[in-house]
């Protein structure tokens, strides 16, 4: 399954067996197929032909530069929410005409390099980025390709941290307020009113919220229409989940006939923003038991990854499969799996089923390969791993691991300090 899988009783990675890369870089690292990314990408984009559209990877999900030149090379472009998200999408290749620029925080700065980089659109969030975006681009001579992104108060039916169409989200501006900004927008002489906007959350299982918040956009279209405001872009977002466990989420061409069955021959150009799709169930990460541990009837086994390479199970209490690198025939036994943070939160598995661990046995943990290294840090002053891409029976280091030294880049302890007391 997604070019996971066992051949004699070994896990592997297209044609090359994970221990035998464990063997070369060392634990814990990331490693993704080149051929699920590339099939999910493709499966993905084709969901919506007949169409105009335009498939933005979601960046914050993975960020590697190897895996935004891969989609750069498909056509796809890229939904950014930072200014080190755009330097990224520019050195792996990405059009910058593919561009969109979301999140609620962007900085004076962040926006002038955008504007200077030429990217398509800006999704603002708020009246006052919309001035400031304004007042940039006239500082500068540019004008600024702008749309709103709406909050349509539609429940996303997903984890609450997720979710980000509702009203009390702090993302996008209420749509009943809408026309009234879109018509200051469109009498501002450096915004270019170009699209409406509209991400209603993360990890859908259903296609009924997009379609209801679809159907809310096309009211808003028609009003801004009937107010002499054309929109050209409607960006959908992205939020189409994947399997981690039990849930059963539609298939993108499922969710791409909902959508062409719901705007029909609308004109518009369709702006799509896929993350965890495309990449969720493309990467694992492989870690090495370093000990096995009792306590009060509790069974522990205790590997050399934690909390800091991958987040989400400590945040949201997520559901990650974790399977051997080599199978066994040891018993099953019910177990957590913890890492050696010092903190309490710092897990993959509680109380599951699993085999037997003894040090120095591999676990691959599945379904890594969006929000895993792009949300992992240096807590604990811990080195971040690497991340490998493999292709058929060759593997490449796509981010190299870490240093003790990188930790203390750019770190100057002043003079003052250096001087005995």
């Amino acid at each position: 399954m997604h070019h996971f899988h066992y051949v004699n009783n070994e896990l592997y990675c297209e044609n090359i067996p994970v221990s035998k890369v464990a063997g070369e870089v060392g634990t814990p690292f990331y490693i993704y197929p080149h051929a699920t990314l590339l099939r999910h990408f493709r499966v993905f984009d084709q969901a919506f032909s007949g169409i105009k559209h335009i498939t933005c990877f979601s960046v914050k999900s993975n960020s590697n530069l190897a895996v935004l030149r891969l989609f750069a090379r498909e056509g796809g472009g890229a939904d950014i929410v930072s200014g080190g998200e755009l330097f990224r999408t520019l050195k792996a290749g990405v059009n910058p005409k593919k561009i969109v620029y979301s999140g609620i925080g962007k900085k004076a700065e962040e926006i002038e390099y955008a504007l200077k980089s030429d990217i398509l659109m800006f999704n603002v969030e708020s009246e006052q980025e919309l001035l400031k975006l304004n007042e940039v681009a006239e500082r500068i001579g540019k004008k600024a390709g702008t749309a709103i992104r709406v909050n349509p108060d539609v429940d996303p039916k997903t984890h609450p941290y997720i979710s980000t169409g509702l009203k009390e989200n702090k993302f996008g501006i209420d749509i009943n307020d809408a026309p009234r900004i879109y018509l200051a927008a469109s009498k501002m002489k450096h915004i270019q009113v170009a699209g409406i906007s509209c991400h209603i959350g993360s990890q859908l299982t259903e296609t009924s919220p997009f379609i209801d918040a679809i159907r809310k956009l096309k009211k808003l279209v028609q009003i801004l229409k009937d107010t002499g405001v054309n929109i050209q872009y409607l960006d959908l977002g992205g939020g189409l989940g994947i399997i981690y466990d039990r849930e059963e989420p539609p298939h993108p061409k499922e969710y791409g006939s909902a959508v062409k069955d719901e705007l029909g021959l609308s004109g518009l150009t369709l702006i799509f923003e896929p993350g965890r799709v495309i990449t969720g169930n493309a990467g694992i990460l492989v870690t090495k038991v370093v000990y096995t541990k009792f306590a009060s009837q509790k069974r522990f086994f205790i590997v050399d990854s934690g909390m800091n390479d991958l987040m989400r199970p400590s945040i949201y209490n997520s559901f990650h499969a974790v399977q051997p690198v080599t199978l066994s025939n040891r018993q099953k036994v019910k177990a957590d799996i913890v890492g050696p943070i010092c903190e309490s939160g710092d897990f993959f598995a509680k109380n599951r089923e699993m085999d037997s661990f003894e040090p120095g046995d591999l676990i691959a943990i599945m379904s890594a390969g969006a929000y895993g290294f792009s949300m992992s840090s240096n807590y604990n002053s811990r080195p971040r791993p690497c991340e490998v891409m493999v292709r058929d029976d060759q593997f490449y280091i796509i981010r190299e691991r870490e240093t003790y030294e990188d930790l203390v880049r750019g770190e100057v302890i002043p003079d003052f300090l250096m001087e005995n007391e």
